[in-house]
């Protein structure tokens, strides 16, 4: 079994990472233009710990060419607050996903991989609609009628799956998770206001898993 893992430098594929049944791994993460580069860094730090190949794969001038979002647009302001709230989808990267599934599609086939992995979770639904199944399904349906290979999966275990429940997932796991970083600001320590922190610090603490992360507020 060979997998090509989306790393990004967060918790929830940092414990797909651990996952025993994924055979030979190649970690890909993705420098399109973010508002901070940390989450790559911490990318690194987890496939060095797990004894995997990573590479970051470099989407110059995506960015630039599709503003609007906080992730990729510095004059959009992080909005604070919960992830249920309405001003999350300030943080949405139009077809992010696609755009990286996609790309580690052609990946998986040119090193001849089965699969693709990716941590998609049950609470990203109702903010990113390319995280819901129905959009896996169909768009690895799409990828497969385009090449001459034998058919690469697009496997996404934790699709139903709270954040919660990848948490208590990973303390199984003994994921370091004190080498991932979650934080849509980009600081030194995880601001704690922000959407992603708001959720990390809930997951964490509903697991009843001791949270390593040093947060600002």
């Amino acid at each position: 079994m060979k997998t090509v893992l989306i790393l990004s430098g967060g918790m929830d594929s940092a414990t797909l990472a651990y996952e025993p049944d994924l055979g030979e791994l190649l970690c890909l993460s993705f420098d399109y233009g973010q508002r901070h580069v940390r989450e790559l860094q911490a990318a690194a730090a987890i496939a060095k710990e797990r004894g995997a190949e990573h590479r970051i794969i470099r989407l110059e001038g995506f960015a630039e060419a599709c503003p609007g979002s906080s992730l990729t647009d510095r004059s959009v302001a992080v909005p604070h607050g919960h992830y249920e709230a309405p001003t999350m989808k300030q943080t949405v990267v139009p077809s992010r996903n696609a755009i990286m599934l996609s790309a580690a599609f052609g990946i998986a086939v040119a090193h001849g991989a089965d699969q693709i992995a990716t941590a998609v979770h049950s609470g990203d639904h109702a903010i990113y609609p390319d995280c819901r199944p129905e959009f896996i399904a169909h768009l690895t349906g799409a990828l497969n009628l385009g090449v001459w290979s034998d058919g690469v999966v697009i496997a996404a275990p934790y699709i139903g799956m709270s954040k919660t429940g990848i948490a208590r997932r990973g303390a199984e796991l003994g994921v370091p998770y004190a080498l991932t970083y979650t934080c849509y600001e980009g600081g030194e320590k995880h601001c704690g206001l922000c959407g992603a922190c708001q959720e990390r610090k809930e997951a964490f603490r509903d697991a009843g898993v001791a949270d390593p992360t040093e947060y600002a507020a």
